[in-house]
Protein backbone atom coordinates (compact mmCIF):
# COMPACT_ATOMS: atom_id res chain seq x y z
CA UNK A 1 0.00 0.00 0.00
CA UNK A 2 1.67 3.17 -0.68
CA UNK A 3 2.10 5.58 1.67
CA UNK A 4 0.20 9.14 2.81
CA UNK A 5 1.61 12.11 2.67
CA UNK A 6 0.63 14.19 5.65
CA UNK A 7 1.60 18.06 5.82
CA UNK A 8 1.94 19.33 9.40
CA UNK A 9 2.88 23.15 10.32
CA UNK A 10 6.35 22.91 11.81
CA UNK A 11 5.41 25.91 14.27
CA UNK A 12 2.28 24.42 15.28
CA UNK A 13 1.87 20.89 14.93
CA UNK A 14 -2.24 20.36 14.98
CA UNK A 15 -2.50 17.27 17.75
CA UNK A 16 -4.99 15.23 15.43
CA UNK A 17 -2.32 15.11 12.93
CA UNK A 18 0.36 14.41 15.76
CA UNK A 19 -2.12 11.65 16.52
CA UNK A 20 -2.22 10.25 13.09
CA UNK A 21 1.15 9.62 12.94
CA UNK A 22 1.03 7.93 16.73
CA UNK A 23 -1.92 5.86 15.22
CA UNK A 24 1.15 5.00 12.17
CA UNK A 25 3.59 3.64 14.86
CA UNK A 26 2.07 2.08 16.85
CA UNK A 27 0.46 -0.78 14.21
CA UNK A 28 4.21 -0.77 13.19
CA UNK A 29 4.55 1.54 10.33
CA UNK A 30 7.55 3.46 9.31
CA UNK A 31 7.44 7.00 9.09
CA UNK A 32 9.35 9.72 7.56
CA UNK A 33 9.73 12.82 9.65
CA UNK A 34 11.65 16.14 9.37
CA UNK A 35 13.92 17.26 12.07
CA UNK A 36 16.18 19.90 12.54
CA UNK A 37 18.91 18.73 10.28
CA UNK A 38 18.07 16.36 7.40
CA UNK A 39 14.73 13.98 6.99
CA UNK A 40 14.98 10.73 9.04
CA UNK A 41 12.90 7.45 8.79
CA UNK A 42 11.71 6.06 11.29
CA UNK A 43 9.76 3.62 13.90
CA UNK A 44 9.14 2.46 16.81
CA UNK A 45 12.15 1.30 18.74
CA UNK A 46 10.91 -1.52 20.47
CA UNK A 47 8.91 -3.51 17.48
CA UNK A 48 11.53 -5.69 15.84
CA UNK A 49 9.64 -6.13 12.83
CA UNK A 50 9.37 -2.91 12.15
CA UNK A 51 13.10 -2.25 12.68
CA UNK A 52 14.29 -5.19 10.25
CA UNK A 53 12.26 -3.11 7.69
CA UNK A 54 13.98 0.04 8.30
CA UNK A 55 17.58 -1.70 8.25
CA UNK A 56 16.31 -3.93 4.15
CA UNK A 57 15.19 -0.28 2.91
CA UNK A 58 18.62 1.23 4.07
CA UNK A 59 20.26 -2.21 2.81
CA UNK A 60 22.03 -3.14 6.39
CA UNK A 61 21.90 -5.85 8.76
CA UNK A 62 19.91 -4.81 11.71
CA UNK A 63 22.85 -6.90 14.14
CA UNK A 64 25.28 -4.06 12.64
CA UNK A 65 22.85 -0.84 12.30
CA UNK A 66 24.24 2.29 13.58
CA UNK A 67 20.24 3.72 14.78
CA UNK A 68 20.11 6.43 16.60
CA UNK A 69 16.68 6.97 19.00
CA UNK A 70 15.01 9.88 18.68
CA UNK A 71 13.65 11.39 22.50
CA UNK A 72 11.28 14.13 23.28
CA UNK A 73 13.98 15.31 25.96
CA UNK A 74 16.37 14.35 28.21
CA UNK A 75 14.27 12.51 30.59
CA UNK A 76 13.89 9.07 27.97
CA UNK A 77 18.09 8.80 27.58
CA UNK A 78 18.61 7.14 31.10
CA UNK A 79 16.31 4.33 30.19
CA UNK A 80 18.68 3.62 27.33
CA UNK A 81 22.14 5.07 27.69
CA UNK A 82 24.35 4.52 30.73
CA UNK A 83 27.49 5.75 32.71
CA UNK A 84 25.83 9.85 31.82
CA UNK A 85 27.97 11.76 34.82
CA UNK A 86 26.84 14.77 35.85
CA UNK A 87 29.22 17.05 33.95
CA UNK A 88 28.11 15.50 30.48
CA UNK A 89 24.70 15.55 31.80
CA UNK A 90 24.65 19.25 32.16
CA UNK A 91 26.48 19.64 28.52
CA UNK A 92 23.71 17.94 27.16
CA UNK A 93 21.15 20.18 29.01
CA UNK A 94 22.75 22.90 27.21
CA UNK A 95 22.96 21.69 24.30
CA UNK A 96 19.67 19.93 23.60
CA UNK A 97 17.52 20.62 21.54
CA UNK A 98 19.82 20.49 19.24
CA UNK A 99 20.96 19.12 16.37
CA UNK A 100 23.76 16.91 17.97
CA UNK A 101 23.76 12.69 18.49
CA UNK A 102 25.21 11.59 21.35
CA UNK A 103 26.44 8.08 21.45
CA UNK A 104 27.14 6.36 25.22
CA UNK A 105 27.01 3.60 26.61
CA UNK A 106 23.82 1.04 26.12
CA UNK A 107 22.15 0.01 29.49
CA UNK A 108 20.79 -2.99 29.30
CA UNK A 109 17.03 -1.71 28.44
CA UNK A 110 18.38 -0.82 24.77
CA UNK A 111 16.55 -3.01 22.31
CA UNK A 112 18.32 -5.68 20.93
CA UNK A 113 18.59 -5.71 16.85
CA UNK A 114 19.17 -8.95 14.96
CA UNK A 115 19.33 -10.28 18.50
CA UNK A 116 22.76 -8.97 19.26
CA UNK A 117 22.88 -6.78 22.08
CA UNK A 118 23.69 -3.28 21.83
CA UNK A 119 27.38 -2.12 22.46
CA UNK A 120 26.49 1.87 22.47
CA UNK A 121 23.25 3.89 21.28
CA UNK A 122 22.91 7.25 19.98
CA UNK A 123 20.91 9.70 21.44
CA UNK A 124 19.01 12.68 19.52
CA UNK A 125 16.64 15.57 20.75
CA UNK A 126 16.10 17.59 18.11
CA UNK A 127 15.25 21.07 17.91
CA UNK A 128 11.77 20.21 15.81
CA UNK A 129 8.80 20.21 17.18
CA UNK A 130 6.67 17.89 15.25
CA UNK A 131 9.25 15.31 15.91
CA UNK A 132 9.52 15.97 19.18
CA UNK A 133 5.59 16.15 19.84
CA UNK A 134 5.57 12.79 18.00
CA UNK A 135 7.62 11.13 20.50
CA UNK A 136 6.23 12.92 23.63
CA UNK A 137 2.45 11.65 22.46
CA UNK A 138 4.20 8.19 21.42
CA UNK A 139 5.64 7.72 24.58
CA UNK A 140 8.63 5.78 23.54
CA UNK A 141 11.65 6.99 21.63
CA UNK A 142 11.65 6.29 17.77
CA UNK A 143 14.56 4.96 15.58
CA UNK A 144 16.21 7.36 13.32
CA UNK A 145 18.18 7.10 10.20
CA UNK A 146 18.74 9.95 7.42
CA UNK A 147 17.02 10.24 4.13
CA UNK A 148 19.46 9.87 1.66
CA UNK A 149 19.73 10.69 -2.32
CA UNK A 150 21.42 6.65 -2.09
CA UNK A 151 23.34 4.52 0.22
CA UNK A 152 26.62 4.79 -1.87
CA UNK A 153 26.28 9.01 -2.00
CA UNK A 154 26.95 9.30 2.23
CA UNK A 155 26.82 13.04 1.80
CA UNK A 156 23.80 13.81 -0.52
CA UNK A 157 20.24 14.41 1.32
CA UNK A 158 16.93 14.54 -0.19
CA UNK A 159 15.41 17.74 1.06
CA UNK A 160 12.27 18.24 -0.51
CA UNK A 161 9.03 16.23 0.89
CA UNK A 162 7.46 15.63 -2.19
CA UNK A 163 10.79 14.06 -3.83
CA UNK A 164 10.61 12.12 -1.02
CA UNK A 165 7.86 11.00 -1.21
CA UNK A 166 7.81 10.22 -4.63
CA UNK A 167 11.15 8.19 -3.85
CA UNK A 168 9.80 6.21 -0.88
CA UNK A 169 6.02 5.98 -1.57
CA UNK A 170 6.16 2.63 -2.00
CA UNK A 171 8.76 1.70 1.03
CA UNK A 172 6.74 3.26 4.20
CA UNK A 173 3.17 4.07 5.40
CA UNK A 174 3.90 7.62 5.52
CA UNK A 175 5.67 10.54 4.64
CA UNK A 176 5.30 14.01 7.01
CA UNK A 177 6.17 17.30 4.66
CA UNK A 178 7.05 19.68 7.76
CA UNK A 179 8.57 22.12 5.11
CA UNK A 180 11.98 21.85 3.33
CA UNK A 181 14.68 20.12 5.13
CA UNK A 182 18.24 20.33 5.49
CA UNK A 183 21.26 18.90 3.45
CA UNK A 184 23.76 18.73 6.78
CA UNK A 185 23.70 16.01 9.27
CA UNK A 186 23.41 16.12 12.96
CA UNK A 187 27.36 16.04 14.89
CA UNK A 188 28.39 12.76 16.38
CA UNK A 189 29.56 13.18 19.78
CA UNK A 190 31.27 9.54 21.11
CA UNK A 191 30.23 10.34 25.13
CA UNK A 192 31.37 7.02 26.15
CA UNK A 193 34.63 7.75 27.72
CA UNK A 194 33.40 10.74 29.29
CA UNK A 195 34.72 12.80 26.91
CA UNK A 196 33.07 15.00 24.12
CA UNK A 197 34.90 13.10 21.15
CA UNK A 198 33.73 14.44 17.85
CA UNK A 199 33.07 11.60 15.38
CA UNK A 200 31.29 13.79 12.49
CA UNK A 201 30.98 17.33 12.08
CA UNK A 202 27.81 18.07 11.15
CA UNK A 203 25.60 21.46 11.71
CA UNK A 204 26.09 21.60 15.70
CA UNK A 205 29.30 22.99 17.11
CA UNK A 206 29.67 21.53 20.63
CA UNK A 207 32.24 23.32 21.20
CA UNK A 208 29.99 26.39 22.33
CA UNK A 209 28.69 23.97 24.95
CA UNK A 210 31.28 22.60 26.69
Amino acid sequence: MAATLLRIHPENPPQNRILQVVEVLRKGGLIIYPTDTVYGIGCDINNTKAVEKLCRIKGIKPEKADLSFICHDLSHISDYAHGITTPTFKVLKKALPGPFTFIFEASPNAPRYGGVKRKTVGIRVPDNQIVRQIVKEFGTPIVSTSVRESEETLEEYVTDPDLIFEKYRSLVDLVIDGGFGGNIPSTIVDCTNDDFDLVRQGLGDIEQYL
